[in-house]
């Protein structure tokens, strides 16, 4: 229990201090005190007030509400990210590019107004170009702006360097190895991941990780020492989610098995790793906002996540992932 003093006119001074509840004052009006117990008693009180910091600390994170715009932090790399971040590449990213440069560069802008600072971004998607248009003004120092590379092993510093111009920025908070199906991707793509860490040795990027499409890949990136980023596949109906199938996308879009992938999730968890959950609107597909509902209230459910991130098309929609993640969280 927190300290707390009662000082009126004619009612007793009492301090409750911690558990203990100790009484250190006597009653103002039970009858006259000495100067010295006067002053003993004030020098107590004064004492309680002045708090320790894992007290403030411990005070403030019992009432602190959370937000989807939350500052939070990404596993064991410190970097901070809001809690819930901007996609840019629905449909590969040409559910963006339709709404023109200026349409998109306002929507960016309209979302770090609503206090997001992560966007999501990849190589590949056809946004990439726009990236740096769409930043511009942005205080750097602010956003968390993850991107990836689709499994190439030549050229992977040029491309990281490319990234940084195109962005018009010194580094890339998080870069990904893009989308990877096979087991045995740890091994089929050392050269890049070795290009990943001659990156981060040059301050090119701060983390690396890895965005799975399957549990065979899903299960390598978790038993890699490597891996400290996770994007990963989750909601509760099973869309789009990872399955045995070492492939990009499987004909049949729901029924994959969620306690499979929580198990990952989880062990990946008890490494200490960031992880950020995608297709959380299963991919754009829950047009129903009973899906939507159900999908966020299981996401912000889930201790293991740091993040999430979802396509956004319209400030309508930022508006609404907002207002379920922060109904979501005071409710849990």
């Amino acid at each position: 229990m927190l300290p707390a003093v009662i000082a009126a006119r004619d009612l007793p001074l009492v301090l409750i201090h911690d558990s203990r509840e100790h009484v250190v004052a006597k009653s103002m009006n039970s009858g006259r005190c000495s100067r010295r117990e006067f002053l003993q008693s004030s020098a107590t009180v004064t004492g309680a007030i002045m708090l320790s910091p894992e007290t403030i600390t411990q005070a403030r994170a019992v009432t602190a509400k959370r937000t989807a715009v939350d500052q939070v932090t990404l596993g064991k790399t410190e970097i901070k990210l809001s809690r819930l971040g901007m996609g840019t590449g629905s449909g590969n990213g040409g559910t963006q590019t339709a709404l023109g440069r200026e349409g998109f560069n306002s929507l960016v802008k309209y979302a770090y107004d609503q206090g997001i600072r992560y966007f999501d971004c990849a190589q590949n998607y056809e946004t990439f170009g726009w990236i740096g248009g769409a930043i511009k003004g942005l205080p750097r120092e602010k956003l968390f702006i993850q991107s990836k590379i689709w499994g190439q092993n030549n050229n992977v510093l040029a491309a990281i360097d490319h990234h940084r111009k195109t962005f018009n920025t010194d580094y890339i908070d998080s870069m990904l190895i893009h989308c990877r199906v096979n087991h045995d991707w740890t091994d089929q793509w050392k050269a890049m991941m070795d290009a990943y860490d001659e990156a981060k040795a040059k301050g090119w990027i701060r983390s690396k990780g890895v965005s799975c499409h399957s549990l065979p890949a899903l299960r390598a990136a978790k038993e890699s020492p490597w891996t400290e980023v996770h994007l990963v596949r989750i909601n509760p109906q099973g869309c789009r989610m990872d399955g045995p199938e070492e492939e990009v996308w499987v004909s049949d879009d729901y029924g994959h098995e969620v306690s499979l992938v929580m198990k990952e999730i989880e062990a990946i968890r008890a490494k200490g790793r960031g992880i950020i959950g995608m297709k959380i609107i299963g991919n754009g597909t829950f047009v129903d906002a009973a899906d939507r509902e159900k999908s966020i209230r299981f996401a912000m459910s889930l201790p293991a996540l740091d993040a999430v991130v979802i396509g956004f098309k319209s400030r309508a929609e930022i508006d609404e992932a907002i207002q379920r993640m922060n109904r979501a969280l005071a409710e849990s």
